[in-house]
């Protein structure tokens, strides 16, 4: 999942984005207001995590402006403040929640998984597809009713996949939503990725169902867990 943070503190912007990026999300950052705008109207996110005190425009305004550009991505905004007022504000700007500092981290995850899940479109609890589970919250994995353990960032792989479920995604695709903007390292990191996942997710239950797509990338298989290897 890739999510965007736009926080002027610099020492509390390094610590939610660092969470984030240990929990297997890609991340991009910037400080102002005016930046949160144009990068959420320029990229696919997932979700935002958006500071109302900024320079320049402010939080709210920010949400507004996101908002007008037609971008819906879930917004959760943070606020030293806490009156009722300023929180009503926010979500009449057109934010989904709203956090007040200071707050753990461990609640900001808990609510951005929320806010992703009650996103555009149907977005369940637990994900599913054929015998194939993953639970974004429990952060589990289980294929039947054998656990399966993944690394932090080939979880987040395979949460896109069953996300996007049968649509075919380019590598330029699972890079910006499960590296990072920033990312300049080979797009061969996805075939590396996409062989581990299918090294613990398939073949050890005699599976194939993450499909390549000559030309065009990936495909995680509509009920792809009633599918067999040759």
């Amino acid at each position: 999942m890739r999510v965007l943070v736009v926080e002027d503190h610099e020492r509390m912007s390094e610590l939610i984005q660092r969470g984030l990026q240990e929990e297997g999300y890609a991340v991009d950052g910037v400080a102002t207001g005016e930046d949160g705008v144009w990068m959420a109207s320029e990229n696919d996110y997932d979700a935002i995590v958006l500071d109302v005190m900024l320079p320049g425009i402010d939080g709210f305004e920010a949400c507004r402006q996101i908002r007008e550009t037609g971008r819906w991505a879930p917004i959760l905004m943070l606020t030293a403040r806490d009156a009722v007022d300023d929180r009503v504000r926010g979500l009449d700007a057109g934010a989904d929640d709203y956090l007040t500092k200071p707050f753990s981290f461990n609640e900001l995850l808990a609510r951005l998984r929320a806010l992703v899940r009650r996103g555009s479109g149907e977005r369940p609890p637990v994900l599913s597809t054929g015998d194939l589970s993953l639970d974004p919250a429990a952060h589990a994995v289980r294929r039947g009713d054998e656990r399966i353990d993944l690394t932090a960032k080939e979880f987040a792989l395979l949460e896109y996949f069953m996300r996007h479920e049968g649509e075919v995604l380019s590598r330029t695709s699972l890079i910006e939503h499960v590296w990072d903007f920033a990312f300049e390292g080979d797009s061969n990191v996805v075939d590396v990725y996409v062989r581990y996942l299918r090294e613990k997710i398939d073949r050890p239950f005699g599976r194939s169902s993450l499909e390549t797509v000559r030309g065009a990338g990936y495909r995680l298989r509509t009920e792809g867990g009633d599918a067999r290897t040759a």
